[in-house]
Protein backbone atom coordinates (compact mmCIF):
# COMPACT_ATOMS: atom_id res chain seq x y z
CA UNK A 1 0.00 0.00 0.00
CA UNK A 2 1.46 3.56 -0.89
CA UNK A 3 1.44 5.90 2.00
CA UNK A 4 -0.63 9.03 1.09
CA UNK A 5 1.59 12.40 0.48
CA UNK A 6 1.41 15.02 3.32
CA UNK A 7 0.22 17.83 2.68
CA UNK A 8 3.54 19.82 2.23
CA UNK A 9 4.37 16.77 -0.03
CA UNK A 10 1.62 17.35 -2.04
CA UNK A 11 2.02 21.22 -2.88
CA UNK A 12 5.88 20.56 -3.64
CA UNK A 13 4.23 18.16 -6.18
CA UNK A 14 1.52 20.13 -7.17
CA UNK A 15 4.46 23.35 -7.43
CA UNK A 16 6.20 20.53 -9.83
CA UNK A 17 3.07 19.62 -12.15
CA UNK A 18 2.06 21.37 -14.98
CA UNK A 19 -1.00 23.52 -15.25
CA UNK A 20 -2.08 26.76 -12.66
CA UNK A 21 -2.77 25.59 -8.91
CA UNK A 22 -6.34 27.14 -8.59
CA UNK A 23 -6.81 28.63 -4.66
CA UNK A 24 -9.21 30.37 -2.48
CA UNK A 25 -8.46 32.07 1.23
CA UNK A 26 -11.04 30.69 3.83
CA UNK A 27 -12.01 32.80 6.43
CA UNK A 28 -12.51 29.44 9.02
CA UNK A 29 -12.13 26.16 9.23
CA UNK A 30 -16.07 25.49 8.24
CA UNK A 31 -15.30 27.47 4.21
CA UNK A 32 -12.29 25.73 4.31
CA UNK A 33 -14.33 22.73 4.67
CA UNK A 34 -16.72 23.63 1.56
CA UNK A 35 -14.12 24.72 -0.45
CA UNK A 36 -11.73 21.56 -0.24
CA UNK A 37 -15.20 19.39 -0.61
CA UNK A 38 -15.74 21.21 -3.68
CA UNK A 39 -12.49 19.73 -5.22
CA UNK A 40 -9.61 22.35 -4.57
CA UNK A 41 -6.49 20.74 -3.48
CA UNK A 42 -4.63 23.85 -1.86
CA UNK A 43 -5.79 26.77 -0.13
CA UNK A 44 -4.58 29.96 1.51
CA UNK A 45 -5.00 31.14 4.67
CA UNK A 46 -4.77 35.15 4.16
CA UNK A 47 -4.84 37.48 7.31
CA UNK A 48 -7.39 39.71 6.19
CA UNK A 49 -10.21 36.80 6.19
CA UNK A 50 -8.35 35.74 9.45
CA UNK A 51 -9.07 39.16 11.18
CA UNK A 52 -12.09 39.71 9.79
CA UNK A 53 -13.48 36.09 11.16
CA UNK A 54 -11.26 36.02 14.15
CA UNK A 55 -11.91 39.31 15.40
CA UNK A 56 -13.77 41.36 13.38
CA UNK A 57 -11.17 43.66 12.25
CA UNK A 58 -9.42 44.99 8.68
CA UNK A 59 -5.84 43.44 7.80
CA UNK A 60 -4.40 46.34 9.91
CA UNK A 61 -1.36 43.66 11.14
CA UNK A 62 -3.66 43.39 14.41
CA UNK A 63 -4.27 39.97 14.57
CA UNK A 64 -1.04 38.50 16.77
CA UNK A 65 1.33 36.16 15.45
CA UNK A 66 0.50 33.40 17.87
CA UNK A 67 -3.41 33.85 17.05
CA UNK A 68 -2.75 33.49 13.45
CA UNK A 69 -0.53 30.30 14.64
CA UNK A 70 -4.12 29.20 15.96
CA UNK A 71 -5.96 30.08 13.15
CA UNK A 72 -3.27 27.72 11.26
CA UNK A 73 -3.62 24.66 14.03
CA UNK A 74 -7.09 24.47 14.04
CA UNK A 75 -7.23 24.26 9.84
CA UNK A 76 -4.61 22.03 9.49
CA UNK A 77 -5.82 19.52 11.76
CA UNK A 78 -9.39 19.12 10.11
CA UNK A 79 -7.89 20.10 6.36
CA UNK A 80 -6.30 17.42 4.40
CA UNK A 81 -4.86 19.56 1.77
CA UNK A 82 -2.25 22.00 2.05
CA UNK A 83 -2.49 25.17 3.87
CA UNK A 84 -0.33 28.03 2.99
CA UNK A 85 -0.36 30.59 5.70
CA UNK A 86 -0.10 34.45 5.84
CA UNK A 87 3.37 35.48 7.62
CA UNK A 88 2.67 39.32 7.30
CA UNK A 89 6.19 41.02 8.18
CA UNK A 90 6.99 38.58 10.39
CA UNK A 91 5.48 40.37 13.05
CA UNK A 92 8.66 42.59 13.56
CA UNK A 93 12.62 42.16 13.30
CA UNK A 94 14.00 39.24 12.16
CA UNK A 95 14.12 37.42 15.85
CA UNK A 96 10.17 37.60 15.29
CA UNK A 97 10.32 35.99 11.50
CA UNK A 98 12.40 33.64 12.54
CA UNK A 99 9.67 32.48 15.65
CA UNK A 100 7.10 33.03 12.46
CA UNK A 101 8.08 30.58 10.55
CA UNK A 102 8.35 28.50 13.59
CA UNK A 103 4.84 28.63 15.10
CA UNK A 104 3.57 27.72 11.37
CA UNK A 105 5.51 25.31 10.68
CA UNK A 106 4.72 23.57 13.69
CA UNK A 107 1.02 24.44 13.50
CA UNK A 108 0.86 22.30 10.14
CA UNK A 109 1.17 24.97 7.40
CA UNK A 110 2.76 23.73 4.23
CA UNK A 111 3.69 27.07 3.58
CA UNK A 112 4.39 30.40 4.68
CA UNK A 113 4.02 34.07 2.73
CA UNK A 114 6.72 36.54 3.75
CA UNK A 115 6.31 40.32 2.68
CA UNK A 116 8.32 43.70 2.35
CA UNK A 117 5.88 45.91 3.99
CA UNK A 118 6.73 48.08 6.96
CA UNK A 119 5.44 46.93 10.07
CA UNK A 120 2.36 47.51 10.93
CA UNK A 121 1.80 46.24 7.14
CA UNK A 122 -1.63 47.21 5.28
CA UNK A 123 -3.86 45.26 2.89
CA UNK A 124 -2.01 44.54 -0.50
CA UNK A 125 -4.65 46.48 -2.13
CA UNK A 126 -4.78 49.61 0.13
CA UNK A 127 -3.14 53.21 -0.20
CA UNK A 128 -0.40 53.97 1.17
CA UNK A 129 2.26 51.23 1.94
CA UNK A 130 5.52 51.98 3.01
CA UNK A 131 8.69 49.25 2.00
CA UNK A 132 11.32 48.13 3.87
CA UNK A 133 14.56 48.16 1.75
CA UNK A 134 15.48 45.52 -0.31
CA UNK A 135 17.93 44.21 1.47
CA UNK A 136 16.04 44.10 4.56
CA UNK A 137 13.27 41.90 2.80
CA UNK A 138 15.80 39.53 1.20
CA UNK A 139 17.34 39.29 4.62
CA UNK A 140 13.77 38.20 5.92
CA UNK A 141 13.23 35.57 3.21
CA UNK A 142 16.75 34.44 4.06
CA UNK A 143 15.75 34.08 7.86
CA UNK A 144 12.74 32.49 7.05
CA UNK A 145 14.77 29.86 4.74
CA UNK A 146 17.41 29.11 7.73
CA UNK A 147 14.53 28.69 10.43
CA UNK A 148 12.59 26.37 8.47
CA UNK A 149 12.68 22.34 9.83
CA UNK A 150 11.61 20.70 6.63
CA UNK A 151 13.21 21.45 3.40
CA UNK A 152 9.36 20.72 2.04
CA UNK A 153 7.95 23.96 4.11
CA UNK A 154 7.00 26.59 1.06
CA UNK A 155 8.96 30.00 0.91
CA UNK A 156 7.00 32.94 -0.61
CA UNK A 157 8.07 35.74 -0.97
CA UNK A 158 5.66 38.92 -1.76
CA UNK A 159 6.63 42.44 -2.33
CA UNK A 160 4.33 45.45 -2.43
CA UNK A 161 6.74 47.48 -3.94
CA UNK A 162 4.87 47.89 -7.40
CA UNK A 163 2.64 50.96 -5.88
CA UNK A 164 5.88 52.92 -4.42
CA UNK A 165 8.60 51.81 -6.63
CA UNK A 166 7.48 50.73 -9.81
CA UNK A 167 7.08 47.73 -11.09
CA UNK A 168 10.80 46.66 -12.12
CA UNK A 169 11.87 47.38 -8.45
CA UNK A 170 9.32 44.44 -7.42
CA UNK A 171 10.35 42.29 -9.97
CA UNK A 172 14.01 43.11 -8.72
CA UNK A 173 13.30 42.18 -5.06
CA UNK A 174 11.65 38.56 -6.00
CA UNK A 175 15.10 38.18 -7.91
CA UNK A 176 17.04 38.66 -4.88
CA UNK A 177 14.82 36.72 -2.64
CA UNK A 178 15.24 34.39 -5.04
CA UNK A 179 19.13 33.95 -4.56
CA UNK A 180 17.98 34.12 -0.75
CA UNK A 181 16.41 31.04 -1.07
CA UNK A 182 12.82 31.58 -1.87
CA UNK A 183 10.64 28.98 -3.20
CA UNK A 184 7.90 31.11 -4.52
CA UNK A 185 7.11 34.64 -5.31
CA UNK A 186 4.06 37.12 -5.17
CA UNK A 187 4.12 40.17 -6.43
CA UNK A 188 1.09 42.00 -5.26
CA UNK A 189 -0.97 44.41 -7.22
CA UNK A 190 0.50 45.01 -10.80
CA UNK A 191 -2.27 47.40 -12.57
CA UNK A 192 -2.23 46.49 -15.85
CA UNK A 193 -2.72 43.21 -17.97
CA UNK A 194 0.72 44.06 -19.29
CA UNK A 195 2.09 44.02 -15.85
CA UNK A 196 0.16 40.97 -15.26
CA UNK A 197 1.72 39.21 -17.98
CA UNK A 198 4.83 40.71 -17.09
CA UNK A 199 5.91 39.15 -13.65
CA UNK A 200 6.08 35.57 -14.81
CA UNK A 201 7.79 35.67 -17.59
CA UNK A 202 10.56 37.53 -15.73
CA UNK A 203 11.16 35.48 -12.54
CA UNK A 204 12.63 31.78 -12.08
CA UNK A 205 10.58 30.48 -10.17
CA UNK A 206 6.34 29.58 -9.50
CA UNK A 207 4.74 32.77 -9.01
CA UNK A 208 0.80 33.63 -7.56
CA UNK A 209 -1.04 35.63 -8.87
CA UNK A 210 -3.75 37.42 -6.68
CA UNK A 211 -7.39 38.05 -7.86
CA UNK A 212 -8.89 40.49 -5.81
CA UNK A 213 -12.35 41.64 -6.99
CA UNK A 214 -12.89 45.43 -6.83
CA UNK A 215 -8.63 45.55 -6.43
CA UNK A 216 -6.22 47.27 -8.34
CA UNK A 217 -5.11 44.28 -10.55
CA UNK A 218 -7.49 43.39 -13.77
CA UNK A 219 -9.00 40.27 -13.41
CA UNK A 220 -8.25 37.13 -15.54
CA UNK A 221 -9.68 33.86 -15.99
CA UNK A 222 -7.50 30.91 -14.31
CA UNK A 223 -6.65 29.57 -17.79
CA UNK A 224 -5.45 32.87 -18.90
CA UNK A 225 -3.47 32.95 -15.80
CA UNK A 226 -1.87 29.66 -16.52
CA UNK A 227 -1.02 30.76 -19.99
CA UNK A 228 0.93 33.78 -19.20
CA UNK A 229 2.83 31.76 -16.70
CA UNK A 230 1.92 31.73 -13.23
CA UNK A 231 1.51 28.56 -10.88
CA UNK A 232 -0.92 29.71 -8.27
CA UNK A 233 -3.92 32.00 -8.44
CA UNK A 234 -6.16 32.85 -5.29
CA UNK A 235 -9.84 34.97 -4.98
CA UNK A 236 -8.45 36.28 -1.71
CA UNK A 237 -11.39 37.97 0.00
CA UNK A 238 -14.26 36.65 -2.29
CA UNK A 239 -15.53 34.01 0.70
CA UNK A 240 -16.14 36.95 3.16
CA UNK A 241 -17.53 38.96 0.64
CA UNK A 242 -20.34 35.90 -0.59
CA UNK A 243 -20.76 34.90 3.25
CA UNK A 244 -22.06 38.25 4.41
CA UNK A 245 -24.15 38.63 1.36
CA UNK A 246 -25.68 35.83 2.73
CA UNK A 247 -25.79 36.35 6.30
CA UNK A 248 -27.42 40.03 5.70
CA UNK A 249 -30.10 38.15 3.09
CA UNK A 250 -30.97 35.46 5.89
CA UNK A 251 -31.32 38.68 8.67
CA UNK A 252 -33.23 40.47 6.50
CA UNK A 253 -35.45 37.31 5.52
CA UNK A 254 -35.93 37.03 9.20
CA UNK A 255 -36.81 40.46 10.32
CA UNK A 256 -38.97 41.77 7.49
CA UNK A 257 -40.57 38.14 6.89
CA UNK A 258 -40.73 36.60 10.22
CA UNK A 259 -38.95 33.06 8.10
CA UNK A 260 -36.01 31.88 6.80
CA UNK A 261 -37.11 28.64 5.51
CA UNK A 262 -37.15 30.31 1.66
CA UNK A 263 -33.91 31.54 1.98
CA UNK A 264 -32.34 28.49 3.43
CA UNK A 265 -33.75 26.54 1.01
CA UNK A 266 -31.84 27.71 -1.35
CA UNK A 267 -28.63 26.94 0.26
CA UNK A 268 -26.46 23.85 1.77
CA UNK A 269 -29.51 21.44 2.43
CA UNK A 270 -29.37 20.21 6.53
CA UNK A 271 -28.15 16.74 5.59
CA UNK A 272 -25.57 18.00 3.34
CA UNK A 273 -24.34 20.40 6.01
CA UNK A 274 -24.30 17.38 8.57
CA UNK A 275 -22.36 15.27 6.30
CA UNK A 276 -19.73 17.79 6.01
CA UNK A 277 -19.42 18.00 9.36
CA UNK A 278 -18.91 14.34 10.31
CA UNK A 279 -22.21 13.56 12.27
CA UNK A 280 -23.43 10.19 11.89
CA UNK A 281 -19.37 9.32 11.57
CA UNK A 282 -18.98 11.00 14.86
CA UNK A 283 -22.10 9.76 17.07
CA UNK A 284 -21.32 6.10 15.31
CA UNK A 285 -17.74 6.01 17.19
CA UNK A 286 -18.97 7.41 19.95
CA UNK A 287 -21.39 5.23 21.17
Amino acid sequence: MVPALSPRQQLRLLMTQPGIVPTLAPHDVFSALVMVQSGLRCLFLGGFGTSASLLGLPDLNLISVSEMADAVRRMTARIPVPIIADGDTGHGNLQNVRRTVELFEAAGASGILLEDQVTPKRCGHFPNKPVVSAAEFAQRIQTAVQARRDPEFVIFARTDARQTLGLDEALERIRRCVDAGADAGFVEAPQSLEELEKVPRSLPIPMLANMLTGGATPIVPLARLGEMGYKFAVAPVESLMVTGKAVRDLTRAWLEEGRVDNVANAAMPFAELKKLLRVDELLENGS
